[in-house]
């Protein structure tokens, strides 16, 4: 027991209790603050040492040179880009899963830093193409410094952005901002015939293509569970029967989507090869998906969020195989114009073509996207997941595979898409169906009997009028409009404010250069 030595009873007096609860909270509030103090050193600690490794990587593999210093600069950019684009677009494909509570945010952080790094380092490829082969003319436009300018600026164009994004709360296209970078930059250094406006058109229409094929699919999907499933009288009966499909559909989907996508740097296989692998992983996947389904639906009650937890194993991979393949493929948005940069300073040409990736930029990117992603991720996921409309894991499952494979569509047909395009109309598209599933009853056949009971007796009123007029005072809004509205002016306005931002850098840097 604790005692007060200046008590007036003497040494031996003890302390009221409520004195001493007071000095225990004191004692936890100073453990508490010392620890968030901790904390937020932790955090700009990390980045500092971050940022150093990233130069120190790059002095490490480049020779010096008149050029070396601009790559050091560069990798330094690259970095501060990697970081942003785990912070905001990774949220695309875990935010659904999250807001689902499929994943803790702690577990999906670690999934997602961990496929994101495989990803880009088992198959972010050994060559890229340039960012500037599809947009600018740099043979013909620059001479080599003014390509690494272009190239620089362009990078730190994007980042800026993206941090601002993420920092609004607002998921945007990473591939967009630094197609606007390199856009802005180029016209500033060589004017406006630098710019091959043919591409800049398709990715233009790729703000309308992504986020309505992904809705649609993504609602057709949703659509096909609740009149397959949930709105089946024996739910657990139609649950065996279709819940292996969809997951056989997902594992089919998904190793096209590898071995095309995330695979396509290491191994190109034929259009026949692909659609046996496809198909194959079909069959297997559906055979070895009924037994586990049988036993897990033993004993299960005949209701929807028991129906739910079946999806939930599957929403947990589909996310990890989004990561891996968005590891894969955007690691090139933070490294792409660093690989370039560190080609034209070795070789002295600006016209690099396709230049080899080393191991140390693609380690750049990956480790920067998995730290972004743990650090500034969790924002973003929480809007992606919660914010927009809200989700279990049979909607997120819906995303997810939606995702996945408006790609794979929009691949076979040539169009340009965005995958945070697509994430986020997939999210929308499911909560639209909700809502009007929900205000209008249709197509939900169990919804027009409820409706009409709890619908008061009118005189003179028709079964019909009685539903008309229920419908009227009763509609929901099942999505938050103004996370409609920001994001997709965000989405508008990525390309030209990256392009502007791209522009003054480029002519900051050639000033202070002189």
């Amino acid at each position: 027991m604790l005692r007060d030595p200046k008590s007036p009873a003497g040494y031996g007096a003890i302390l009221p209790k409520s004195v001493l609860d007071k000095d225990l909270k004191k004692v936890v509030q100073i453990e508490t603050a010392t620890y968030a103090r901790s904390r937020s050193w932790a955090t700009p600690g990390l980045l500092v040492v971050f940022l150093l490794g990233a130069v120190a990587l790059a002095s490490l593999s480049v020779k010096g040179g008149p050029l070396g210093s601009f790559v050091y600069v560069a990798a330094v950019v690259a970095a501060y880009m990697a970081l942003n684009i785990g912070a905001n677009d990774v949220a695309d494909n875990m935010g659904p899963a999250v807001g689902s509570r499929a994943l803790t945010m702690t577990s999906a952080l670690a999934i997602a830093a961990i496929c994101e790094i495989a990803g880009a380092m088992l198959a972010g490829g050994d060559v890229v193409n340039t960012i500037s082969k599809s947009l600018l003319h740099p043979a013909e436009a620059f001479d080599t410094v003014q390509f690494i300018y272009v190239m620089t600026a362009a990078l730190l164009s994007a980042a800026l952005w993206i941090h601002l994004a993420t920092f609004l709360g607002a998921p945007v296209s990473t591939t967009h901002a630094i197609v606007g970078g390199v856009v802005g930059a180029g016209m500033a250094a060589s004017g406006i015939d630098a710019v091959a406006w043919e591409k800049i058109a398709e990715i233009t229409a790729s703000w309308i293509i992504s986020p309505i094929m992904g809705g649609i699919i993504a609602a057709i999907l949703l659509g096909l569970i609740k009149w397959k499933i949930i709105y089946r009288d024996d739910r657990v009966a139609a649950a065996r029967i279709w819940v292996p499909v969809l997951v056989a559909l997902m594992s089919g989907v998904f190793a096209i989507y590898l071995v095309t996508k995330g695979l396509k740097h290491i191994w190109q296989p034929s259009t026949p090869t692909v659609l046996a692998i496809g198909a194959a992983t079909f069959v297997v996947s559906l055979f070895a998906s009924r037994p586990w389904v049988d036993r897990r639906s033993r004993g299960m009650e005949n209701r929807r969020k028991h129906i739910a937890t079946l999806f939930t194993l599957p929403l947990i991979f589909a996310a990890g195989l989004l990561s891996f393949a968005h590891g894969a493929n955007d690691v090139a948005n933070a490294v792409g114009p660093l690989a370039a940069i560190v080609a034209a300073a070795q070789t002295g040409l600006a016209n690099a073509g396709t230049v080899d990736l080393p191991i140390w930029v693609m380690a750049i990117g990956a480790v920067g996207i998995a730290l972004g992603l743990s650090l500034f991720g969790p924002a973003l996921i929480r809007t992606v997941g919660q914010k927009i409309t809200r989700m279990d894991t049979i909607r997120a499952y819906c995303v997810a595979l939606s995702a996945a494979i408006t790609v794979l569509v929009a691949s076979t047909l040539g169009l340009p898409v965005s995958s945070t395009h697509i994430a986020i109309g997939a999210v929308f598209g499911v909560g639209y169906l909700r809502e009007f599933i929900t205000n209008t009853g249709v197509p939900n056949p169990a919804v027009r009997p409820r409706q009409l009971f709890l619908e008061p007796k009118r005189l003179n009123e028709t079964p019909e009028q009685a539903l008309v007029n229920y419908q009227k005072r009763e509609k929901r809004k099942l999505v938050r409009r103004q996370h409609v509205f920001g994001i997709a002016a965000a989405w508008v306005v990525t390309v030209p404010a990256a392009a502007i931002l791209a522009a003054g850098l480029y002519e900051l840097m050639r000033s202070i250069a002189g």
